[in-house]
């Protein structure tokens, strides 16, 4: 076989494979399924409620570990662009079944909880927000979807 043969082989299989391969890792900065909101400190309604459906097709485990776990969508459910004062971020989670939180926050590091928040529901706190963008999924341990509550509040919990 010559070498053309076999170069031209080998491209054939990685494309292949990248055709093939379903994504996997969570794109940021992706249209947010369920709601882009705007909240500075203080904001009212506090507790802020979003309904929306928990769950997707990506295995947050295989692309950011750590503590993170659950099946995700690839586009955020809730971007929150924050502007803070003194008072902390608290973002969890109320659902029926088992669901996970996973927030990239505005410093581009990932946050992740299973069930910080009560029974099996996740909570994230920031005691001391940064400005800027949260971006915000909710997965769940199922393959099928499930209902479930984000809810943002300032007060402590």
């Amino acid at each position: 076989m010559s070498s053309r043969m076999i170069r031209t082989a080998i491209s054939a299989a990685v494309l292949a494979t990248m055709v093939a391969s379903p994504a996997l890792a969570q794109e940021i900065g992706a249209q947010p399924t369920f709601s882009n909101l705007t909240l500075e400190a203080g904001f009212t309604p506090d507790p802020y409620r979003i309904q929306l459906t928990a769950g997707g097709d990506i295995n947050v485990e295989r692309t950011q570990g750590g503590e993170c776990v659950g099946m995700i969508a690839n586009a955020p459910d809730i971007r929150l662009t924050y502007s803070p004062d003194e008072l902390p971020l608290n973002i969890r989670v109320s659902s029926k079944e088992d669901t996970t939180l996973v927030i990239n926050g505005p410093d581009g590091s990932w946050y992740c909880d299973d069930d910080s928040g009560g029974g099996e529901n996740p909570m994230i706190s920031f005691t001391d927000p940064e400005e800027g963008v949260y971006e915000i999924w909710v997965g769940t341990y199922e393959d099928e979807p499930v209902p479930a509550t984000v809810i943002i509040t300032e007060l402590d919990d």
